[in-house]
């Protein structure tokens, strides 16, 4: 079918430009119109979900729809000593029974310990033409009272609850002709994730900046590398635990792999954050600035390493920790303004945000341990194909009752794959 969309004519605007100025049905009709969708795709668009419409349409621009991600319970964790009940939107198997089983393994051991650095967070401002770059550091110091005060005037309520101008750094990056000055301004945003707080200081600070300088600022906005701002979590699992001695020292050399090989490391790390987005995800934070601050951590060295560390413990079991940027918020964003995103903050029964990220680095460090143990022992297919199974089975046309048939047959042959799904219904259906 021609797709009217990617075949416009050459007019001077285009088909899709005055979508801001229809309402969202008209909008998806619009969408529908111009791509040639089929009536069951506009039906699926259309339908409803937790999240109304009148919302949504709020929240971004040329809204249409919403899409679902199913939204699950990690159970079992024991998070300095209060039973934590985690929400974690994933679309991917395995990703919440990861969890469940780390943190029951851990339990006789005493859980998770976690920690945080603090909510500090940084705005970045670009200071160009600087001649004398020395000199124009000290001058920018010189102003620390006044830029304080610039600062704690944009957000009056951040005061009120405790947060604002924490420091000023100023840094010199580059060498010869390409050094630059970048002032760092350090605020404490407390309960809110912070971006639009320290984006608008920076803003207000920037004109003084070239006053006292004679430089001329470029960009003025936050920083997603929140090395301030670190949640930290530990436990330690018993060798009874986890299968033995040959188990821990398995993980131990499969850490080891991570931290000297890269093409490793990202994979491990992508691991850690298939369990921190997805309670990031479910409470309604920005999965990118946390995915993006903590890749940018793990490679502070110059080279990517693994988020988490494994060892023997003192006792002899495992020991593992995670410390990674967590720039998450209670207030302020989707966090505040999606229903949903509220009712699984109140699952979680959380008070601060430091302490949302304390659990968050804890689910990093549980899904890590399952992936590393998997990985070191029978291999991460294996538990991870069985549970593919299902999405397999549901592909190739399986109802609500076949679906378990289906996967067990698949599971059993050892064949798990579309063909076989298609085959074992035939056989199901014709018996």
């Amino acid at each position: 079918m021609d797709n009217q969309y990617h075949h416009s004519s050459s007019s001077s605007s285009s088909p899709s430009s005055s979508f801001g100025s229809l309402t969202v049905a008209e909008r998806l009709q619009k969408t529908a119109e111009l791509t040639g969708l089929s009536e069951e795709h506009l039906a699926q668009l259309s339908e409803p979900s937790n999240l109304k419409s009148s919302l949504a349409n709020h929240m971004i621009e040329n809204m249409i729809s919403t899409i679902a991600i199913p939204v699950g319970i990690a159970t079992d964790l024991l998070i300095d000593g209060r039973e934590v009940l985690a929400p974690m939107a994933t679309e991917e198997h395995w990703i919440i029974s990861a969890v469940c089983a780390a943190a029951q393994q851990c339990r006789e051991t005493g859980g998770f310990t976690t920690s945080a650095s603090g909510s500090l967070m940084i705005a970045q401002i670009q200071l160009l033409d600087i001649t004398d770059p020395h000199r124009a550091r000290l001058a920018i110091l010189e102003h620390r009272s006044e830029i304080a005060e610039m600062c704690n005037a944009c957000d009056p309520m951040l005061i009120r609850r405790g947060g604002g101008f924490h420091d000023v750094d100023v840094r010199i990056v580059g060498s010869g002709e390409a050094r630059q000055v970048v002032v760092h301004l350090i605020i404490d945003t407390r309960d809110a994730m912070g971006a639009n707080t320290v984006n608008t200081m920076a803003e207000r600070v920037a004109p003084k900046i070239e006053e006292w300088t004679g430089g001329r600022v470029l960009l003025r906005i936050l920083s997603n590398l929140a090395d301030r701002r670190l949640a930290r979590a530990r436990a330690e699992w018993s060798l009874e635990a986890i299968g033995g001695a040959a188990v821990r020292d398995a993980i131990i050399d499969a850490y080891r792999f991570a931290e000297a090989d890269p093409y490793r490391a990202v994979t491990n790390n992508k691991g850690i954050m298939n369990g921190i987005s997805a309670v990031v995800l479910a409470t309604g934070n920005d999965t990118r600035a946390v995915e993006a601050g903590a890749h940018g951590y793990a490679a502070r060295d110059g080279r990517i390493r693994s988020l988490t560390q494994w060892e023997k413990s003192a006792s002899g079991g495992l020991a593992g920790s995670i410390e990674l940027p967590m720039a998450v918020g209670l207030v302020g964003g989707a966090t505040k303004v999606h229903p949903t995103a509220q009712a699984l903050l109140a699952v979680l029964g959380v008070e601060t945000a430091t302490d949302l990220g304390r659990i968050i680095a804890a689910v990093g460090l549980a899904e890590n341990f399952s992936a590393m143990k998997a990985l070191a022992t029978v291999g991460i297919q294996s538990d991870f194909m069985a549970l593919h199974a299902r999405s397999i089975a549901i592909d190739a046309g399986a109802s609500e009752s076949e679906i378990q048939a289906v996967v067990a047959a698949m599971v059993g042959s050892g064949k798990i794959n579309g063909d076989e799904a298609v085959n074992v219904l035939a056989q199901i259906r014709s018996a």
